[in-house]
Formats: C-alpha cells, sequence, structure tokens
C-alpha cells in the first residue's frame, strides 16, 4: 500500500476537525442535513451527467488503484528488456516464447508476443501506439470526473448559499433582528464550506496524484516500447540498454547501470 494517499486523505478532515475545535466551536455548528442534501446532491447529480455513468462508478476502483504501489519498476523492467536483447541476439526471437509466459504486465507481453510472431515492425507499433493512447484515454476519463467535482461542488456550493440568504433575508421582513441575521448567514455559508472542503481537499488532491500516476505509467509504457522494437530490429544490448535508461534520471541509470554491467 501506498501510505502517503490514506494519510493524505484522512488529514483534510483531521485539519478541519482541529479548526473548528481549536477555535472554540462545535461540530454541531457545521452540519445542516438541508445544506448536506444540496451540495452533495447537487453536486452528485451535476457530476453525473457530466460524465459517463460507468467511469462515475468505477472512482472507488481508482482510489483504491492509487492507495496502491505501483505494480512496475523502471529499473526491472529496463533489466528485463536487456535481458530479452541478449537471448535474442544469441538465439533468435522464438527462444523468448517461454520467456514471455512469464510476464506478468499486459502490455510488455502483448508486445513481445507480436513480435515473436514476426509481426511487421510498422504494425507492432501502431497496435501498441493504440494501446498507449486508449490507456492515457482512460485515465482521462477518470480525472476529469475529479476535475468536474472540484468545479461543481462549489458551484452548488454557492447556489445552497444564495438559497439559504434569500430565506435569511425573507424572514427579516418578519421582524427578525441581528440574531437572525447571524444564525441565517452561519447556516447560508455552510454549504460554501461543504464544496470548498470536497474540491480542495479531495477532488483536486486526486486528480493531482491521479495525472501523476498516469504520468510514470505512460514513461514506463515508452520505455516498453521503445525496448519492445529494438529487440526486434535486432538492437545491439548495449544499444538497447543506452536507449531504455535516456528515460531515467541519472540516479535510476545508475542503479541499472551496476546491475547490468558494461554488456
Amino acid at each position: 500500500m501506498d501510505i502517503i494517499v490514506p494519510i493524505c486523505l484522512i488529514m483534510p478532515l483531521a485539519i478541519n476537525l482541529f479548526g473548528i475545535i481549536g477555535g472554540g466551536g462545535s461540530l454541531g455548528n457545521f452540519l445542516d442535513i438541508a445544506s448536506i442534501i444540496v451540495t452533495a446532491g447537487g453536486g452528485a447529480n451535476s457530476l453525473i451527467m457530466a460524465n459517463d455513468i460507468g467511469t462515475v462508478i468505477g472512482v472507488p476502483k481508482a482510489i483504491k488503484v492509487l492507495l496502491q504501489k505501483p505494480a512496475y519498476s523502471e529499473d526491472q523492467i529496463i533489466i528485463t528488456l536487456i535481458s530479452f536483447s541478449e537471448k535474442a541476439r544469441r538465439e533468435g526471437l522464438l527462444v523468448l516464447e517461454d520467456d514471455i509466459q512469464e510476464v506478468s504486465d499486459p502490455f510488455l507481453k502483448k508486445g513481445m508476443q507480436l513480435v515473436v510472431d514476426g509481426t511487421d515492425p510498422e504494425l507492432v507499433k501502431n497496435i501498441l501506439n493504440t494501446e498507449i493512447d486508449n490507456i492515457e484515454a482512460r485515465h482521462d476519463s477518470v480525472r476529469k470526473v475529479f476535475d468536474d467535482a472540484a468545479s461543481l461542488f462549489p458551484a452548488w456550493g454557492m447556489i445552497g448559499t444564495l438559497i439559504g440568504l434569500v430565506i435569511m433575508l425573507r424572514s427579516l421582513g418578519g421582524g427578525g433582528g441581528l440574531e437572525t441575521i447571524g444564525s441565517g448567514m452561519a447556516v447560508a455559508l455552510i454549504t460554501t464550506y461543504y464544496g470548498s472542503v470536497i474540491a480542495n481537499g479531495f477532488a483536486l488532491p486526486i486528480s493531482g496524484r491521479l495525472a501523476a500516476r498516469h504520468s510514470s505509467e505512460a514513461m514506463v509504457k515508452s520505455i516498453m516500447l521503445e525496448g519492445i522494437l529494438s529487440i526486434q530490429a535486432g538492437d545491439n544490448p548495449r544499444i538497447v540498454k543506452d536507449k531504455l535508461v535516456s528515460f531515467l534520471p541519472p540516479a535510476q541509470r545508475q542503479k541499472v547501470n551496476e546491475q547490468v554491467g558494461d554488456r
């Protein structure tokens, strides 16, 4: 598990609780059923309207993925590809058939299988690029849900505030004094508070985390694609290594070089 994610999901609630209680307030002052319905209900309805229902339903799965550490390691993938390159260089591509069955990553497994099957290099490149594009589209659709949530929930919070203000101002016509204004204003602002917490405490950070995870995965897929095409082209393993480590920062390059040696 990536321990940073659950901690950062809990912290907004903890910080708000500290701010409320530490400031001498009461939790009861920040709980209002009507405000919750307007903000959460209105925001959720707009979110479903703006996105594919299947994508919205799949949001918990996306959060579950964030809770887990990536299953891939750039270093290990490069080492695996270099090993494949050396073996193919010595004994031919067909000898990789058994090794491919042990590959856990579907993208790498599919690409290497295409190579072993003798698929045209340009077709291999097109198929794998299409796969990458589809992965990016799926990731973008999930991230869009959180980006939309970051704008829609505060908007509905503002709508709730306007509703509260109208009700408060109407009540003043009945002879309400300053006490009525203070109480009414507090209730009116709660919906804005709810929307702001949802957007800034959860939606935007999760969207940012998804973007970072996608960027990392996209780089891994690019490494795999470059390695697969180099193996198919029969490149020298040393050239394959130089190509693949160029994707990495200096510290990781050194780690790979130490593991594979100068070969």
